[in-house]
């Protein structure tokens, strides 16, 4: 099949496509930083949603403006120091639903919890890493078109940091806070392997 993976620059999943012999194409405004230019498209996911080239997509449209924990930006005190905030919270909500309208036959839509399931719809299914073999808790939802949900493969015990008071926070999420901003962003919106792995295998049975 020839498959897009629009919004993805690791090309952690166009590689595991690749490897059960897809032509894949990882598609992205940034450079890709998983090794293979010849398999990526730098440039606009919607326009190559759009192209009418691809059997299948799966998606990862940026986060930040439609996660639940940047509801509290929005707030009123935030105006004066976010004032673009609502016209870009607007510009994301337009950008997944128009991937997810794309004339394409099979789609999955990947996002965190967050506005799109009451902007939009709910989410076909909520999965965790933990649920395909990497030790980590990430609630994850796929908006699917065509596709079946994912079927966990390896159910595993999250790994967890327990702070003093007794709060607990995902492994990933504290060990990515000491990057830098542009740095820390890239790494928390990489698929997990095994999320990975099972998208390949599953959706192009």
């Amino acid at each position: 099949m020839k498959i897009l993976v629009a919004c993805e620059e690791s090309q952690t999943v166009t590689k595991e496509l690749r490897e059960l012999g897809h032509e894949a194409f990882s598609c992205d405004l940034e450079p890709c930083s998983g090794g293979h230019t010849e398999w990526h498209i730098c440039g606009d996911a919607i326009v190559e949603a759009y192209s009418g080239k691809y059997d299948m997509m799966i998606a990862h449209p940026p986060c930040t403006y439609l996660t639940v924990t940047g509801n509290k930006w929005m707030k009123p005190e935030f105006a004066d120091r976010f004032p673009n905030r609502p016209q870009q919270r607007k510009d994301a909500i337009e950008f997944f639903i128009k991937l997810y309208n794309a004339p394409i036959d099979k789609i999955a839509i990947e996002n965190p919890v967050g506005i799109m399931s009451t902007k939009f719809r709910k989410p076909n299914q909520y999965v965790h890493p933990y649920f395909f073999g990497d030790k980590h808790s990430k609630k994850t939802g796929f908006w699917l078109k065509g596709l079946p949900d994912l079927a966990p493969t390896s159910m595993v015990e999250p790994e967890m940091y327990v702070y003093k008071d007794g709060r607990k926070d995902p492994m990933w999420h504290v060990e990515t806070m000491k990057l830098p901003a542009k740095e820390r962003t890239k790494a928390r919106s990489k698929t997990f392997p095994g999320i990975a792995k099972a998208m390949a295998e599953q959706w192009t049975k």
